[in-house]
């Protein structure tokens, strides 16, 4: 049985390496950053590994050789330098006004200028930033490393507050904008976060960051490829194939299809979510681990905000200046969408220079989905999984009549102010309950300009369905007949029902649904 100490939730390099957890090399990565550049971004989904980086970064800054034993980096570095480090963390529960981020920048500088000292002049945090930088410089000899992780966390959590935002934004502003004038006594930078809140906007004045995020060579240096997995955890599949009574293949490929996908460049191999692939070998057992630690509600917000068509993000078409936009001044909730990790580059145009987007994987899929569903429909979070339970259950027992009556509470008191939207509003509901039944039958779902077509097929039933929108139920059917939408399954030996639906604008709900059986 495997001995391994999983390090979930530990994100410092030293206490990792002297406590004995496990450890994936990213050392070797790590060296090549620090000797062909000196500024760096990266922009990585919640619990890839980011801070884990920032802190690996600091021990080799700090010259603790004895923590790389073993590792490349022990290898490939001779010198083992000691630099004064300004290691700064923008995360915090709450950014409410302007005075929160201010005084989270205070207490962390207050430890260093104790330790390297300050002016008494300094009026901004900025002024104290150039001090600090200058100081360390002066009292070491040492040119200064500055890492800064979640930069972007006071942007994001006053995504709804555009005034404090701005705020937010100019501080921070001319805060990283310090760098730029004391490259001088810098000797590296590494600043990691969520989202690219636009190097225009926050890093204007900082215009030398390499932003590796869709470099190639790094798409690795957080999250696990599949060549790790089976370099250092083979025998833990052989367990979790067993625990799990599956076969190491079936084992290997249900792993792949929950955790694995992630593409942050084109062409490249795809990357695991580490937090949920270690979770699952801790436990051995597969769970939508990395959705049980909470999804941002900025994003259902931004969604509804842009009045965004859910289908879309199934197959999302999108450009590289998109996906690193400064999306806080965009309609276009997909910027954020993609680098929160809720989409990934699944395919590239070279000739047009244009990547096509979905879910990663099913933990992603099925999670952002079920996330979605009380904020759309009039099912809670409690209720959510149970009722698509049992929508499920009806779908395979062939009980069109109560499925539909079932669909038509996901529906039931839609909020007025959508009454301009209704018809988006009746594709995304539709989309999210049918996304979700997808996962436990065949669905094909097609939406073109108000009409809405579906099939739904299980192992007894094939389900033809047409959707209509202040139309008949019976001009819903006889489209179907007309049309031969069911003429695909004629040999099918699966009993088949042809469905008219009618949705009202009046009742903001379905109306009627007429069912032929064949």
């Amino acid at each position: 049985m495997s001995n391994k100490i999983y390090p979930i939730g530990i994100q410092n390099f030293e206490k990792l390496r002297s406590s004995g957890y496990f450890y994936i090399d990213k050392t070797e990565l790590i060296y090549r950053i620090v000797k062909t550049g000196s500024y760096y971004f990266l922009s990585r989904p919640r619990r890839f590994g980011k801070s884990l980086l920032i802190s690996t970064l600091e021990a080799y800054f700090q010259g603790k050789k004895e923590l790389f034993e073993g590792l490349a980096m022990e290898k490939l570095e001779k010198d083992w330098i000691k630099y004064p480090i300004l290691h700064l963390d923008l995360n915090a529960k709450k950014f409410d006004t302007t005075d929160d981020l201010l005084r989270l920048i205070d207490r962390q500088f207050l430890i260093y200028e104790e330790k390297y000292g300050s002016s008494p002049s300094d009026e901004t945090i900025d002024d104290r930033f150039v001090t600090l930088i200058r100081k360390a410089y002066e009292k070491t000899g040492q040119k200064v490393v500055i890492l800064v992780d979640e930069y972007d966390k006071p942007l994001l959590q006053t995504i709804e507050n555009t005034a404090l935002q701005n705020e937010y934004r100019e501080t921070l502003k001319a805060f990283y904008g310090v760098m730029k004038s004391m490259d001088g006594y810098i000797q590296f930078a590494m600043l990691t976060g969520v989202t690219k809140f636009g190097k225009i906007s926050v890093f204007s004045d900082l215009n030398n960051l390499d932003d590796i995020s869709m470099r190639e060579p790094y798409v690795n240096i957080c999250g696990v490829s599949e060549q790790e997995i089976h370099d250092n955890l083979e025998e833990e599949l052989h367990e979790l194939a067993h625990a799990q009574a599956m076969t190491y293949e079936e084992t290997c490929a249900k792993l792949k299809e929950y955790y694995d996908g992630y593409h942050f460049a084109e062409n490249t191999i795809g990357i695991y979510n580490p937090f949920s692939l270690l979770n699952t070998f801790k436990y051995n057992k597969f769970s939508n681990y990395w959705f049980e630690t909470g999804t941002p509600t900025y994003l259902v917000e931004l969604l509804k905000q842009s009045h965004y068509n859910l289908e879309r993000m199934a197959n999302e078409e999108t450009n590289a200046d998109v996906l690193n936009s400064i999306y806080a001044d965009s309609s276009s909730p997909i910027p954020v969408i993609y680098q929160s990790g809720y989409l990934t580059i699944k395919s590239y145009d070279e000739e047009f220079g244009t990547y096509q987007l979905g879910f990663p994987n099913r933990e992603v899929e099925e999670g952002f989905v079920r996330y979605l569903m009380p904020f759309y429909t009039n099912v809670n979070k409690v209720e959510s999984p149970f009722e698509i339970q049992k929508f499920v259950s009806e779908i395979r027992k062939g009980q069109p009549d109560a499925f539909l009556r079932r669909l038509q509470s996901f529906f039931a008191d839609t909020p007025y102010e959508l009454v301009r939207q209704l018809e988006l509003h009746y594709q995304n509901v539709l989309f999210i309950v049918f996304k979700l039944a997808g996962l436990y039958t065949q669905v094909e779902y097609h939406t073109n300009m108000g009409r809405i077509d579906l099939v739904l097929k299980t192992n007894d039933y094939i389900y033809v369905m047409e959707f209509k929108l202040e139309g008949t139920a019976e001009e819903a059917l006889q489209q179907i007949n007309e049309k031969h939408y069911a003429l695909p399954f004629a040999t099918d030996p699966r009993k088949l029902f042809k469905i008219g639906v009618n949705f009202s604008n009046q009742l903001r709900n379905i109306e009627q649904w007429i069912i032929e059986e064949n």
